[in-house]
């Protein structure tokens, strides 16, 4: 694919990346500061299995798999975690709570996830696991 004046189009995917890497980083970051026992009684007010478990494993996703996406490490496999995470925060937290319109983010965040699957991490990362259609290595890139 071609871009605009012979940018490649996998900047364009860089940057969503990276914004989408920051966004989750910080909210995880924020559940840990905050304190898990909120996000675990939130959790357990819109009925999440075994929110005690559940608080600490989407903080430190959130976190860890933020930072990796910023930096381009397996954005596929953590976009695939992302978008299942942001599958339960529209369909089982937002829309039955709130209603279409309060679940904008997150529809957002969904298939900004969906598209780090399909599409790979962009023209900027670090690493990517062989043998993913689309997998991009470091020879590959160099050439």
């Amino acid at each position: 694919m071609r871009g605009i004046g012979n940018v490649n189009p996998g900047w364009g995917v860089t940057v969503v990346r990276v914004m989408t890497g920051l966004l989750f980083a910080i909210d995880g970051y924020q559940k840990f500061a905050s304190g898990l026992g909120g996000a675990a009684a939130f959790f357990a007010k819109v009925s999440i299995p075994f929110p005690g478990v559940m608080a600490p494993f989407i903080a430190t996703l959130e976190l860890v798999g933020g930072i990796l996406l910023i930096l381009g490490v397996a954005t596929r496999v953590v976009g695939c975690l992302f978008a299942v995470e942001m599958l339960v925060t529209t369909l089982w937290v937002k829309i039955p709570a709130q209603g279409w319109n309060a679940s904008d983010l997150d529809r957002m965040l969904l298939v900004t996830c969906v598209l780090f699957v399909l599409a790979g991490p962009g023209a900027a990362a670090l690493w990517e696991p062989q043998g993913l259609p689309g997998a991009r290595t470091a020879s590959r890139r160099a050439g």
